[in-house]
């Protein structure tokens, strides 16, 4: 099935690939493995050739590809959206995911678990997974429909799949997601029987187009705020961040409302 991504515009492309050089830089300054350093590059070749192939379908560049500010007042749904934490905590920090992006695993392995132990164990922040497969990761779209299949029989299997699809996230196939159902001790024919039919594709669909109606064009993508019913207001954060920035932001949030 084809996504919004796929029949939308090139910029959000171009301001994918301005975003990730800072990310590079910083990965290199902290120090990463030789496979994270290739999964960096291949996502930068990914991008490159998709922007070349829709340029020589005559789609325009736009005219500065400069970073986009980042968004203030930005509103997104959390319906019907797996969380970790209290319902009721003060913050909410909502998480746009591509289970192939290597930011994604790197925000994954690195600022969510001090998130988790500091602020969402803690009651202060709920965290919000969502679903943002890019068109140029054949298998992200799947990994999003596994992780689901996987909550359908148990919500912690969610949270489990979720993170054996992001630190595989370099090798993801349908064969290992249901290598991970075994794992896991999910029903394996029920597992592959809701891969097959793609029931929960429409609420991909449904991620994807609240993320472009919010301005998140890239992974990972966050809305960071305070939560009225199922809608959570406040501010995006792009990309994978170092857990100080995060933390950051979550103090200045809390203190501003004492």
């Amino acid at each position: 099935m084809k996504t919004a991504w796929r029949r939308g515009p090139v910029a959000a492309l171009v301001l994918g690939t301005v975003l990730v050089w800072p990310m590079v830089a910083q990965a290199k300054d902290e120090g990463i493995t030789k496979e994270q350093a290739e999964a960096i590059l291949s996502e930068l070749r990914q991008i490159r050739t998709l922007l070349e192939k829709q340029q020589a379908q005559g789609v325009a560049r736009p005219a500065a590809a400069q970073p986009a500010p980042q968004a203030q007042n930005v509103r997104v749904s959390i319906e019907h959206s797996p969380s970790l934490g209290q319902a009721d905590a003060p913050l909410t920090l909502v998480e746009f995911a591509d289970y192939q992006c290597p930011f994604c695993t790197r925000f994954h392995t690195g600022a969510f678990a001090e998130l988790k132990k500091n602020y969402i164990d803690t009651g202060k922040v709920r965290f919000v997974s969502r679903d943002l497969p890019l068109p140029f990761h054949n298998q992200a779209e799947k990994a999003a429909q596994a992780a689901r299949c996987a909550g359908d029989q148990d919500a912690a299997a969610y949270w489990k799949m979720r993170h054996l699809l992001l630190t595989n996230s370099s090798t993801l196939s349908e064969a290992n997601m249901i290598r991970y159902a075994q794992e896991l001790s999910l029903d394996v024919e029920l597992f592959k029987a809701c891969l097959a039919s793609g029931k929960h594709a429409a609420a991909i669909q449904r991620d994807l187009a609240d993320a472009s109606t919010a301005g998140l064009t890239g992974t990972p993508s966050f809305v960071l705020g305070r939560t009225s019913g199922t809608t959570v207001e406040g501010i995006a954060i792009i990309g994978a961040q170092p857990y100080q920035n995060f933390e950051a932001r979550i103090k200045e949030l809390l203190s501003a409302n004492e």
